[in-house]
């Protein structure tokens, strides 16, 4: 049974680490991984000396953290409000939690229209609020100032739905008679959460948090090229090492330093995850990832 997913693991994530070897030549197709030239640390000088490089790493990881923080506090906080309504009425949480469900099978290209309803600069409802309202309209996809909010809210809105659905499946796993002796010594809705399911949670948050941290130098590539419709404007807030990368394939066809930008990102993803877990075994050795 478990032969289709090794296999796809093995095609899509082992395999292709062959390739890396193009990190440290002057690739050329013709001539393939074993007879392309060999530069050395060449196409990470390139990467690293670029004037762009180090904004777009911290582009890329001030962003990634600021989705993960919010999404882990939304995502705990309507897991916890959809149980509460299960309590009360089943059939209305399962409407709510289809409907939050339902943007994490969109793709970023439906979802980046969404925005573009929102956000155009000529019709888009934000315009037509501003302007009923007396203020000047704002032309959204040529000022970079409001889309690290905008960003992080659409991830949010697109992906809080799974981690819901997640959650809120480790909450009903957990023993109903521990919530009947809390209640039977007087204690309230709001301490059982804080109190039994928040410190129950605790060892799947942990894991999510250090897997997340491992791709922390890996943006979403669809949020930040699709849904800011890839606006030359906005590149000081929205341009990230993956949106980077793929102009600079495909405006120079530069297979070794995007070779390269991939094995930094691989690298550093599992420096931080290892450091994490680290810290967390350091902690509490029963809530680490290994």
């Amino acid at each position: 049974m478990g032969a289709p997913a090794l296999l796809l693991l093995l095609v899509f994530n082992y395999l292709p680490m062959a390739g890396l070897v193009a990190a440290f030549e002057d690739y050329r197709p013709r001539e393939g991984f074993l007879h392309s030239s060999w530069v050395g640390l060449e196409n990470f000088r390139y990467l690293f000396t670029g004037g762009d490089t180090w904004h777009i790493t911290y582009n890329t990881v001030l962003m990634n953290a600021l989705i993960i923080a919010a999404t882990l506090v939304c995502s705990l906080a309507l897991a916890l409000l959809l149980n509460e309504i299960r309590d009360l009425s089943p059939r209305v949480a399962k409407v709510y939690q289809s409907a939050m469900f339902l943007p994490f099978v969109f793709s970023w290209v439906v979802v980046s229209y969404f925005v573009l309803a929102f956000l155009d600069a000529d019709h888009g409802l934000a315009n037509q609020v501003l302007t009923a309202l007396g203020r000047h309209p704002v032309d959204w996809y040529a000022d970079p100032g409001p889309w690290r909010i905008v960003l992080v809210v659409v991830a949010v809105w697109k992906g809080v739905g799974f981690w819901v659905v997640a959650y809120l499946a480790a909450i009903l796993a957990i023993d109903p008679e521990l919530y009947e002796a809390a209640a039977i010594d007087g204690a309230s809705r709001w301490q059982q959460n804080r109190r039994i399911t928040l410190p129950l949670l605790t060892p799947m948050i942990s894991i999510n948090l250090l897997l997340d941290v491992s791709h922390i130098f890996h943006a979403d590539f669809g949020l930040f090229f699709q849904v800011p419709r890839n606006s030359t404007p906005l590149y000081p807030t929205t341009d990230v090492i993956d949106t980077y990368v793929y102009r600079s394939l495909t405006s120079l066809g530069d297979v070794g330093m995007s070779a390269a930008a991939g094995l930094y990102q691989a690298f550093v993803g599992f420096v931080l995850v290892v450091g994490a877990n680290w810290l967390v075994r350091r902690r509490n050795p029963d809530k680490a990832l290994f």
